[in-house]
């Protein structure tokens, strides 16, 4: 019988339970960090439980970082505190503020080589997506299900139907993965995936860097699906090697996660095909991804009360160029566009020139290897001649759970993943685009078509 990616890999890690019930499933890898943590750890206390894998689990601190005067801000502080301590206490290997290897969690695990194919990873982060790049089942889980991995390293899961999604021609230029994600849900909505574990396949997909692969898997989750995937291939594997945790018997290690691909796209319960070669950066209009259209569009006519509630928010009307929307802020970070080939791709677009006067700009590396990285090479410099902020690594303004937030009413061109009211600050209007357009939009005062540059 045929198999997909996600088959073969659910398989391997069945531990109990029928199909088509909830199953019991090995967890690989568990990543923590500071906010949905705390409550777990009190729970294995309680129940005076040890962390059943320390040695499967790793820590860092991202949502809460202040990424301005790190050390200043006490509620921030206590959060990172109880990290520390809990991590001491149940032998868990952590990133800390302020460490040299410190970030975003869906950025560090890849960077250390942590994640790794095969696997199936967990976090307690909607966008744990990320992970499924590198040929894993990777998904977000709740609070009390993080304790339940704490304790048992495994999770209770019903298996879901799977989807490829076959994206085919050349990519034009100055078009990005965060393009082709952000097209694929405003043509199918929001809700697509529900159900289903997707993998993206096809020649597009394979020519695809690992950054920008992450890219696609990390926003599976706003088309409803828990997890996105690719299948591991040399690209994959060249990206792991050497890294800090990658296999010592690397041959080995290439040998077995060759074995996990799709055995044919008939394997698939559903398939959608997208082809790039027309495709035009894109930028979000509304309050949900799906509320997207190409740049050289204008905003689309209301088609429901959805509609009109989000025109409302956002303080726009439809038949507006998308050109024509009011900019305050850029903000180029988050676990969707903050590796370094983002920064480097940004920077492209504002080597030699000044944000415009309207324009403030806030740019956070994902990582602090990224960070030390981008300043070693002169990209932070770039960014800083340019007007920019350049700030230390974390979730940053991306959720505003942290001081970085953008005040009510303002609009903000930002490469995070999600525009929902308030995500980025109470009253804040956010439009999702690519690091290169929020950057020509930075230095422009507004959005400009990249592809004709």
């Amino acid at each position: 019988m045929k198999q997909t990616l996600f088959d073969k890999i659910w398989n391997t890690h069945v531990v109990a339970g029928e199909p088509g019930e909830a199953q019991l499933i090995y967890v690989d890898l568990h990543l923590i960090h500071e906010v949905t943590s705390p409550q777990p750890f009190d729970g294995l206390r309680s129940t005076k439980r040890q962390l059943r894998r320390p040695d499967l689990t790793f820590a860092t601190m991202d949502h809460n970082v202040p990424t301005k005067d790190i050390f200043e801000d006490q509620m921030s502080r206590l959060q990172m505190d109880t990290l520390v301590k809990n991590a001491q206490e149940f032998g868990v290997p952590l990133a800390s503020i302020g460490d040299d290897k410190q970030g975003i969690v869906h950025v560090v695990g890849p960077e250390r080589g942590l994640t790794q194919p095969g696997k199936v990873i967990v976090c307690g982060d909607s966008h744990t997506a990320t992970h499924g790049a590198f040929g894993a089942i990777a998904f977000g889980i709740g609070t009390s299900e993080v304790e339940h991995v704490m304790a048992t390293q495994t999770i209770w899961q019903v298996k879901p139907k799977t989807m490829g999604i076959k994206v085919t021609g050349e990519m034009p230029k100055n078009t990005y993965a965060k393009d082709i994600i952000m097209a694929i849900i405003a043509e199918h909505g929001v809700s697509f995936g529900t159900g289903y574990a997707i993998e993206f396949y096809g020649e597009t997909i394979e020519a695809l860097s690992m950054a920008a692969r992450m890219t696609l898997c990390n926003m599976s989750i706003e088309a409803g699906s828990k997890t996105g995937m690719v299948k591991p291939d040399q690209t994959t594997f060249d990206y792991i090697a050497g890294r800090e945790f990658a296999p010592k018997k690397f041959d080995s290690a290439k040998a077995y996660w060759s074995q996990f691909y799709t055995d044919d796209e008939t394997a698939f319960d559903e398939i959608i095909t997208f082809d790039v070669s027309h495709l035009k950066p894109m930028v979000t209009w509304g309050t949900n991804p799906g509320m997207a259209t190409a740049v050289d569009q204008i905003l689309p006519e209301i088609r429901d009360d959805n509609d009109r509630a989000a025109y409302d928010y956002i303080g726009l009307e439809p038949g507006i160029p998308v050109t024509d929307i009011p900019l305050d802020y850029i903000f180029i970070g988050s676990c969707t566009n903050s590796r370094y080939e983002d920064l480097a791709i940004a920077a492209a677009m504002m080597k030699g020139q000044h944000l415009a006067p309207n324009i403030t700009a806030w740019i956070v590396p994902g990582s602090r290897a990224i960070r030390n990285r981008a300043i070693a090479t002169g990209i932070a410099k770039i960014f800083e001649v340019a007007g920019c902020e350049w700030r230390e690594p974390g979730c940053s303004a991306c959720l505003a759970m942290n001081p970085d937030k953008i005040p009510a009413g303002k609009h903000v061109a930002s490469t995070s993943n999600r525009n929902f009211i308030g995500r980025q600050g109470a009253g804040s209007r956010t439009h999702l685009a690519s690091p290169a357009m929020v950057a020509a939009a930075g230095i422009a005062g507004h959005f400009v078509d990249i592809t004709e540059i």
